[in-house]
């Protein structure tokens, strides 16, 4: 079994940047994805047969739910609406991660409310403007959702720039 395998992810906005090298690990890794995208043709194009290809101006939290009845992993860049309207298919031990900074206070009040469900919520915050760091993002989200099952409300943050 791959280290993906079984699982089944929902990444959003991911037909570029940074929801698409999550994308991209997520399939080399054996997972189960669904990728909801305004441009379906490039996203389809770049990821193959092996992602669901939701197209979609906004995220349809019911569109999600009737192709990915239950989800492991959720990378969204923000919108607790989102997370909260998708609570009833994330599974007990899912992790949401989002992909862009995230407000500390809003990422606490999320992550206090979804433990209670069992569902851990983190999120990677990259410098903006750097292609060649989007893998090291992708790799920090990853992380997250699945090598680190006691970790919620962190941010990590990812630099661009040399110390």
């Amino acid at each position: 079994m791959t280290k993906y395998g079984g699982r089944t992810a929902v990444v959003v906005d991911g037909a570029t940047g940074l929801g698409l090298a999550i994308a991209k690990r997520l399939i080399e890794g054996g997972a189960k994805i669904l990728v909801t995208t305004r441009t379906p043709t490039r996203t389809e194009a770049e990821l193959g047969p092996c992602a669901q290809v939701l197209t979609s101006d906004r995220t349809d939290p019911t569109a999600i739910a009737t192709l990915a009845p239950t989800v492991d992993y959720l990378f969204l860049p923000a919108g607790r609406e989102i997370v909260l309207a998708l609570l009833p298919v994330l599974r007990d031990g899912a992790a949401v991660v989002f992909t862009q900074a995230t407000p500390r206070p809003a990422l606490r009040a999320l992550s206090a409310e979804l433990t209670a469900h069992g569902i851990r919520v983190n999120a990677v915050a990259p410098d903006c403007g750097h292609a060649a760091r989007t893998d090291a993002a992708a790799r920090a989200a990853l992380f997250l959702a699945a090598d680190a099952p006691y970790t919620t409300c962190a941010q990590l943050p990812i630099a661009t720039s040399q110390f």
